[in-house]
């Protein structure tokens, strides 16, 4: 049942962040192992969106390892639980906590025995910058791991960047990149030959801007309309100044109609905004608010085009509101 239910609502998950985003693209979908146990290791740099992409556009059913703070509500837990995220504590959970590891990685053991795949963000948190953060070795622990359970288990590391043309915006564009998959054929003596090989197929995948100046150097690819989504494009105008097939000026006219024929869900926007401490939450909360609310005002617009004097007034509402949402168009930050 669980697994049913985990297929229909992945599913309508994949369905709105085509409503979400302008565009999600992917490269590299060929690199996907099968039949094989798969560490699926990736940037994280927009909140629970990056595994929503990660399990709605592979066929690889994943589960995934998240921090154990969110799991500290016990409804919170078990709806975790059912869409296959599994707690890892840190340091800063207390010493005790951090015990319950080793449980969590039998778990992940038994998953990839059955050539399953777990996805783990390995930078450890996540962040709105432009940039791969040093990797912690959670994924080598679980590779040489599985392989000292069980030696005859194959494993595969699999790389994905995901890059965002703006972290906090509906309708701007997702770029994934799968990665050639790395095998784990060395001694665990080894494992940072292995994090380093992870690293490197990394930073070739993931659009990175130079820390030295970085407000500086992303205002000055924005304002040349330098596609940041392209990694190729970033590095060639960072160090050459050109500018190959620019970006298109943003009106924000599109956005504006989209927030006018959305007002309701729009307001408990602008009411849950000030809540958000961490703004790498932005976008997760307007995705959630759209994913959760959205069908309850279309068919509530239905309703009235329905049953009530209103139904001309309703139904043309409901039109532009459809037609506003897939004109939406934020290009760039």
């Amino acid at each position: 049942m669980k697994d049913f239910v985990n297929y229909w609502l992945r599913l309508m998950v994949k369905a709105c962040l085509h409503l979400y985003f302008k565009k999600i693209k992917i490269d590299g979908k060929e690199n996907i192992p099968k039949n094989r146990p798969v560490i699926l290791v990736a940037n994280h740099q927009n909140a629970l969106i990056d595994p929503l992409l990660l399990a709605t556009h592979t066929r690889l059913n994943p589960f995934f390892l998240t921090r154990a703070s969110v799991f500290k509500s016990p409804i919170a837990a078990k709806l975790l639980d059912f869409i296959r995220m599994l707690p890892v504590y840190r340091v800063r959970d207390g010493f005790s906590t951090i015990q319950q590891n080793q449980l969590i990685f039998d778990k992940t053991y038994e998953i990839l025995k059955k050539n399953g795949t777990v996805i783990i963000f390995a930078e450890g948190s996540h962040s709105l910058v432009r940039n791969l953060r040093q990797l912690s070795k959670g994924f080598t622990r679980m590779a040489f791991g599985l392989k000292e359970k069980y030696p005859d288990s194959e494993p595969l590391i699999l790389p994905v960047g995901i890059n965002y043309s703006a972290h906090r915006r509906s309708g701007s564009r997702v770029h994934m990149i799968f990665g050639t998959p790395i095998e784990v054929n060395m001694p665990n003596s080894q494992s940072g030959k292995l994090t380093k090989a992870v690293e490197k197929a990394l930073h070739q995948l993931v659009v990175e801007i130079p820390d030295e100046g970085y407000e500086e150097n992303l205002q000055r690819l924005l304002e040349a309309g330098v596609d940041i989504n392209n990694k190729e494009a970033v590095n060639v105008f960072l160090e050459t100044g050109k500018v190959e097939n620019p970006i298109p000026e943003f009106s924000g006219l599109k956005n504006k109609l989209m927030k006018i024929f959305h007002f309701p869900l729009y307001w408990v926007w602008l009411w849950r905004s000030p809540k958000i401490k961490d703004k790498v939450f932005d976008s997760t909360i307007k995705f959630l608010i759209g994913f959760t609310l959205g069908p309850l005002y279309y068919f509530i617009l239905f309703l009235l085009a329905l049953s009530t004097s209103l139904g001309s007034w309703a139904l043309a509402f409901l039109i532009m509101a459809g037609i506003s949402l897939w004109a939406n168009k934020n290009p760039q930050e």
